[in-house]
């Protein structure tokens, strides 16, 4: 270490800067984009039915994709250190603020929404006479 602590925000994230660093970040970015893509691949397969975990999972998917897209750029176009931390922090916050603050109040009201369905469908085949169709009535035409 040649500079003060604070001095190293504004020098090039480079190999000869941030030997420990750099490598690391860039490898760890494509990776972690690359299980995002599959992983939102997946999940929204198996939840084509419910609006709002693809929601959800469009909104991590679009983050991610920012986050970890800017932070391989940044290595790669040597930005200052200070802004590689301040797209690390804020891509990551945002990804922690959509799964675990923004949507499990809407995942609890989505689920007694579901729930109130399924008894009303239960409650509505429970009786007999509910899945049973009248006959209609012949009307006349009218001329």
């Amino acid at each position: 270490m040649k500079l003060l602590p604070w001095e190293y925000l504004w020098v090039g994230f480079t190999p000869a800067n941030f030997p420990d660093l750099y490598n690391p970040t860039w490898m760890a970015s494509l990776l972690l984009l690359a299980v995002l893509l599959v992983a939102y691949a997946v999940r929204t397969r198996q939840l084509h039915r419910h609006r709002l975990y693809l929601e959800m999972w469009e909104w991590l998917l679009w983050t991610g994709l920012i986050t970890f897209f800017l932070l391989t750029m940044g290595a790669l176009f040597m930005f200052d250190f200070a802004i590689e931390l301040v797209i690390l922090i804020a891509g990551l916050s945002t990804l922690l603020w959509v799964r675990f603050w923004r949507y499990p109040a809407l995942f609890e009201a989505y689920e007694l929404q579901l729930a109130r369905q399924r008894y009303l469908a239960r409650a509505k085949a429970s009786k007999p006479e509910a899945t049973i169709r009248t006959k209609a009535t012949k009307r006349r035409k009218r001329r």
